[in-house]
């Protein structure tokens, strides 16, 4: 068996594979209108992208955050989750991981159902062996389970985390492998590369990505 059917590259979706930034801060801004909280910048809920919801409302509010982020919900599953494209390239290059045999999924900090409903709206979910999100049990992306269930999932083989934020380099220090950081969010590269404990590369996006980089990496 060639080594990259035994490598399953596991992507983010915000700001890694999709750029969501207008539903994300129409439906934060939504939030904070309905319960009458004091609107903050743009450029300071782009930076939280990437961050459970409840995380981001914490930050900016003393109120229950699990109403915000209802609030938020009630906008972006009608409207926000409509709000968004793909970047550009970026349905070309996960066909030509498929080609090269990579096994796909998903982890992201959305709702589970949410991010499947939007994979299916920009016709790519049939590019992913499985797509990962937030469920009543899995909360972040450094949840126990999820580690449990790759390795239950995809024994013998090995990983590799994509993504924009130093979560993704978190869930990679978990699963102690390699981890591809990308420059199409709001991290820095110093941001992406300080407290790893694996292998990492920075690339500018996910257009950069190719069967000799991952090789590279172990």
């Amino acid at each position: 068996m060639e080594e990259n059917k035994r490598i399953v590259l596991c992507f983010d979706l915000d700001l890694t594979l999709i750029d969501n930034r207008e539903g994300i801060v129409n439906s934060f801004k939504y939030a904070l209108k309905k319960y009458n909280l004091p609107q903050i910048d743009k450029g300071e809920i782009e930076k939280m992208i990437g961050t459970p919801l409840d995380e981001m409302f914490t930050k900016i509010s003393n109120l229950n955050p699990s109403k915000l982020s209802s609030a938020f919900r009630e906008y972006y599953s009608s409207k926000g989750i409509y709000q968004v494209k793909l970047f550009p390239g970026a349905k070309e290059k996960l066909i030509e991981l498929k080609k090269n045999a990579f096994t796909l999924g998903v982890i992201t900090s959305k709702k589970q159902e949410m991010a499947v409903k939007l994979l299916k709206f920009l016709e790519i979910d049939k590019y992913f062996n499985f797509i990962l999100g937030e469920t009543e049990n899995i909360k972040s992306k450094t949840n126990p389970e999820l580690k449990d269930y790759l390795f239950n999932k995809y024994p013998d083989y090995k990983f590799v985390i994509i993504g924009d934020h130093p979560n993704d380099k978190e869930l990679a220090n978990m699963l102690k492998c390699p981890f591809i950081g990308v420059l199409t969010g709001t991290h820095t590269l110093e941001d992406l590369e300080i407290n790893g404990n694996s292998e990492i590369l920075i690339l500018n996006s996910i257009n950069d990505i190719t069967k000799n980089k991952i090789y590279s990496l172990f």
